[in-house]
């Protein structure tokens, strides 16, 4: 398995059983994972503590993922480039367009295998798996 140490996830989902879900993947996967439920809790994170990647759910209450990568994408701040993963449930090309314009690096559509996550969050780190 690929060396993972010190690099780090930030999970943002209002959904409680997602952020369980992938988690458990990334952790077995041996990164380090922090949660967030919404956009706002997610700036306040990483302006704590900066992530390597974020994995972002788009239909969030007080600041979906959208909103979220806009506005951190407009941010003076080495935290504004990190590569975003957007997961949501909508499929359909306008949706895939919506993420690209609001910074999203990659999307993916839900329900995600742990090993399409591990696999694209290593890809994005630029680990070798």
């Amino acid at each position: 398995m690929a060396d993972m140490t010190k690099k780090r996830v930030l999970v943002i989902d209002d959904a409680s059983l997602v952020r369980m879900y992938y988690r458990d993947a990334l952790e077995r996967a041996g990164f380090e994972v922090d949660e967030a439920l919404n956009g706002l809790e997610a700036l306040e994170k990483l302006l704590a503590a900066p992530a390597d990647l974020l994995i972002v759910d788009v239909n969030m209450p007080q600041m979906d993922g959208f909103t979220f990568l806009k506005v951190l994408r407009r941010q003076d701040i080495p935290v504004a480039s990190v590569p975003a993963l957007v997961t949501s449930t909508e499929a359909k090309p306008q949706d895939f367009a919506a993420a690209r314009t609001a910074g999203a690096n990659f999307y993916l559509v839900k329900p995600v295998a742990p090993e399409t996550l591990v696999e694209h969050a290593a890809l994005l780190m630029g680990v070798a798996r």
